[in-house]
């Protein structure tokens, strides 16, 4: 089933949500803890699906290009904007202890939807039938929900229903891609897009962790230069496509 993934995300995010409610009293420091450790696993996911490029270079010229774009339209910004005027008309007041339904709702849903991992996952559920990305991001948006729950209250489940269809619309476009690109140019694609996305994980993991603070989301535009550098690769035969 191609929304396998994306249904085990939303169903582990609404389990999350209830055992945070259940555990209101998580130490701050098993908090902080579990977070490390969330973060060290998907640094090491990461450099996992970094390694499995075959042609660097396609890599290293779609995050390059793609961090230029993102930092010249400011794509962190953009989206940090919107949640901050998401949280202002939700929580006018700002009143500290004042949370709702809504609060929570918008909190989760921007961790939960912006990052690489759902597009990347998405990505991969649609064009190779293969969910582990969105089941390993499930699990971690599960364990956050926990977290998020012992404080943002219940609307943190309710962010489920945009994630299921932020991700679902992402693996039913790529399901129709194999039909209109060539078997072969899709294998490099896949790769390259693989190996690119997970450069992008390892930056997440490390923000995680609280060793950098890299944009991640100013170069989320690499994942499009991809697919327009392995086309001209493809089309002037400049690269050996996967076997």
């Amino acid at each position: 089933m191609v929304l396998f993934g994306t249904i085990v995300n939303a169903i582990l995010i609404i389990v999350g949500t209830i055992i945070g409610r259940l555990l209101q009293n998580i130490p701050e420091k098993m908090k902080e803890t579990i977070m490390y450790a969330i973060g060290l696993a998907v640094t090491v996911i990461g450099l996992q699906m970094g390694f499995q490029s075959g042609q660097f270079l396609i890599v290293i010229i779609s995050l390059v290009v793609g961090a230029v774009i993102g930092e010249w339209i400011d794509l962190d910004h953009q989206l940090n904007r919107l949640g901050h005027k998401l949280e202002t008309l939700v929580n006018p007041t700002n009143k500290e202890g004042s949370l709702s339904i809504a609060q929570g709702f918008v909190s989760a849903t921007l961790i939960f939807v912006i990052g690489s991992m759902a597009v990347i996952g998405s990505l991969d559920s649609g064009l190779r039938n293969d969910h582990n990305i969105l089941i390993v991001k499930g699990l971690i948006d599960g364990f956050t929900s926990i977290i998020l729950a012992t404080t943002l209250g219940i609307g943190v489940m309710f962010s489920a229903i945009p994630v299921f269809l932020y991700q679902g619309a992402i693996t039913l476009f790529a399901t129709q891609i194999s039909k209109v690109i060539p078997d072969d140019a899709l294998a490099l694609f896949i790769q390259e897009m693989t190996a690119t996305g997970g450069i992008m994980i390892v930056a997440i993991g490390l923000n995680m962790i609280g060793l950098t603070k890299i944009r991640v989301a100013n170069l989320l535009p690499g994942v499009l230069v991809v697919m327009l550098v392995v086309a001209i690769a493809y089309h002037f035969q400049l690269v050996a496509v996967p076997s």
